[in-house]
């Protein structure tokens, strides 16, 4: 008989766990089952999406290569799902519903968890890409902050400083400024100082003489014009800074020598210096160029390396903090992130938890029809395996009987044999009696020659045995092991010998 076709509900009913015959009985629960195995197509589908997201984000994958281990993950999350949901059958107690629901609704949100991340992150791309550069260009930043602190390359500003100014001494011929030279810059800074004290000097000498003037016109100080007491008081203190100005002239002036005294013998002994300068900057300058190259190639690799490793930090991690650092920059895109989080949680848990509040409702038809049936395909089985069991009782009777029936002709056919080899025996012996019966009346004859007569035939008497078995032994090896068993043979006792099987019975047998 042909089956019917499935159609594609009865494919999602199945899928959901229900059995179609008695969806049959009771079609009220089919559209229920329907809807719940497209549930679960729908969560095995955003688990090959988001494992497609993932693999192109983590791995750079290809497409087609993403999209084919998404479907794989697909149809892992799918099976896992039905598992959940094939696992939790109806039960009258809520405690043990809610046992039964709470470990499956923890699982179902952590595969909601895992799967949910991808696709998320996968709408905020371009949000996160923008975030990413700036981390990476933060992480960049830092990492030269942390080369220029490294102990390993501090010598590298020191070294460009000295090589420049090694390159300047070769490249002047060793030439020096003689106002660099200590003993000039300490001439200079005493003619500095001697300069100072004239111009001070200086200004207050113009101060009081012009104070003395406005005495002698009447412009200032006390109002009386001419050569009165404040003029002379005046013009008395210009004179003693006059003198105090002409000593400061002198002291200037003999600054002003030694200055120029120091500058000549400063530029006589540069020019003496300046071949060993030359050649010591030009020795200096090989080792340090030397030491800048080691240290500056060691400082490039790091930071190259960091550079590649830093431009590949685009992947799940990555992205995750990125979307963190969103998310506390921009409130709107973190309700946004856990709003679009929590719908594909919903969707990812929500085949279980249609399951769970289907057991606390009260039992449908089809869940009461499910347990009438199992509990008929229990008995059932329970019928079979016991005609099973009288089936192989009734085959080991069988065989025991055969047993029997074997051994009842092995002993029938050892008591024919006996009684054959007894009547033999006795056949054997009465004939050497008559052989010896004959000899010795053709003795007799032959000395008395008496009238030949016919002999008398003596006819041999046989005392008849009749062959005798012990009940005992019947039952003996009756009860002995069969010689052919339900797994093979086993030893049969031996026969007894003929000769104790034909004696006469006695009282004591």
């Amino acid at each position: 008989m042909r089956s019917r076709p499935r159609s594609a509900g009865d494919r999602l009913a199945v899928l959901a766990g229900a059995r179609l015959d008695l969806l049959r009985v009771a079609p009220g629960a089919r559209a229920k089952y329907v809807a719940l195995g497209g549930v679960l197509v729908s969560t095995g589908a955003l688990a090959a999406l988001s494992m497609a997201f993932a693999v192109h984000m983590a791995l750079g994958a290809w497409w087609a290569v993403a999209v084919l281990i998404g479907l794989g993950w697909g149809l892992v999350i799918l099976n896992l799902d039905r598992m959940l949901l094939v696992g939790m059958g109806h039960d009258p107690s809520w405690r043990r519903n809610l046992g039964l629901a709470l470990p499956r609704l923890a699982l179902a949100v952590v595969l909601g968890t895992v799967i949910s991340t991808p696709l998320t992150l996968q709408v905020f791309s371009k949000e996160v890409d923008a975030t990413i550069v700036t981390l990476q260009a933060e992480a960049a930043e830092q990492f030269t902050d942390e080369l220029d602190a490294d102990a390993r390359y501090a010598q590298i500003p020191v070294l460009t400083q000295s090589i420049a100014e090694d390159q300047a001494v070769v490249a002047s011929g060793g030439a020096t400024d003689p106002n660099a030279d200590p003993r000039v810059a300490a001439a200079q800074a005493e003619r500095d100082s001697k300069k100072a004290v004239y111009d001070a000097a200086t200004g207050r000498f113009d101060e009081l003489q012009a104070k003395a003037q406005c005495e002698l016109d009447g412009t200032c100080g006390s109002g009386d014009e001419g050569q009165g007491a404040a003029y002379f008081a005046a013009a008395a203190a210009a004179g003693q800074q006059a003198a105090v100005r002409e000593t400061a002239k002198a002291e200037l002036d003999a600054a002003e020598a030694a200055l120029q005294q120091t500058r000549t013998t400063a530029e006589k002994d540069a020019v003496g210096a300046a071949a060993r300068s030359v050649a010591l900057a030009k020795a200096a300058l090989v080792s340090d160029q030397a030491e800048l190259s080691r240290l500056t190639g060691a400082r490039l690799a790091e930071q190259a390396a960091f550079e590649a490793e830093n431009s590949q930090s685009d992947g799940i991690l990555a992205r995750l903090e990125a979307i963190d650092r969103l998310s506390e920059e921009r409130p709107m895109a973190h309700l946004a992130h856990v709003m679009l989080f929590l719908l594909f949680l919903s969707v990812e848990i929500l085949p279980v938890l249609m399951k769970t509040l289907m057991n606390f409702a009260p039992p449908t038809a089809y869940d009461r029809l499910l347990k009438v049936r199992d509990d008929e395909e229990v008995e059932a089985e329970e019928i079979r395996r016991d005609g099973r069991q009288r089936a192989q009782q009734a085959r080991a009777d069988l065989i025991v009987a055969a047993e029997t029936d074997r051994m009842a002709r092995e002993i029938l056919d050892r008591e024919l044999a006996a009684r054959e080899e007894a009547a033999r025996a006795a056949e054997r012996k009465a004939r050497r009696k008559e052989a010896r019966s004959l000899r010795g009346l053709a003795r007799r004859i032959a000395g008395r020659r008496p009238a030949v007569a016919e002999p008398e035939l003596i006819e041999p008497t046989l005392e008849t045995i009749e062959p005798t078995l012990d009940t005992g032994e019947l039952e003996a090896m009756m009860a002995a092991p069969s010689g052919v068993s339900l797994y093979g043979t086993s030893s049969v006792p031996a026969p007894r010998p003929a000769a104790e099987l034909l004696q006469p019975l006695t009282e004591d047998r």
